[in-house]
């Protein structure tokens, strides 16, 4: 018996990324750089593909904070409506505060310690880095299917919005 052919992908992915400029916090450069790196790298490789709407896209979504909610606006690359999403940001609370602080720290680190003390920071931020990923993998279930790498550069692009609600 054959196996059934994989899954076309494709079309399952984000073309375009917008943030809400009214959610984001005026941010120092490292902020800025962390924000367009993972914008690059999520339209470049990314994998997205809402419930229902899959092979549909590619997609164009738009991110925003309202009022205590994460909201995940998903079109068509013309702009076609697709599905809204509006998560809870208090799962995310946590992780994103942690994620400052030791982004923080490690700013710090780069320009003043030891190579080693940097690398275990950065090991530190990586963790907690993976664990908001999971976090957003978990609470996208069963709404949009994404990998790791691209649930990774979309919990960065949430700590760029968190930035304004966390001052």
């Amino acid at each position: 018996m054959s196996k059934p052919p994989p899954e076309d992908d494709s079309r399952n992915r984000i073309v375009a990324v917008t943030l809400d400029e009214e959610s984001i916090g005026r941010s120092g450069p490292d902020i800025e750089h962390e924000r367009a790196i993972a914008i690059y790298d999520l339209i470049e490789q990314n994998l997205f593909a809402p419930e229902g709407a899959a092979g549909a896209g590619p997609f164009a979504l738009h991110l925003a904070i309202t009022g205590n909610r994460l909201m995940f606006d998903i079109r068509r690359e013309d702009g076609t409506p697709v599905v809204a999403h509006l998560l809870s940001l208090t799962p995310f609370r946590r992780i994103v505060k942690d994620y400052f602080m030791i982004c923080d720290s490690y700013y710090h680190a780069i320009r003043t310690a030891t190579p080693d003390k940097i690398e275990a920071i950065d090991m530190g931020r990586r963790g907690i880095h993976d664990e908001g990923s999971r976090a957003l993998m978990e609470r996208l279930d069963g709404k949009v299917r994404i990998d790791f790498d691209t649930a990774r550069r979309l919990f960065t692009l949430i700590c760029v919005l968190h930035w304004k609600g966390e001052k």
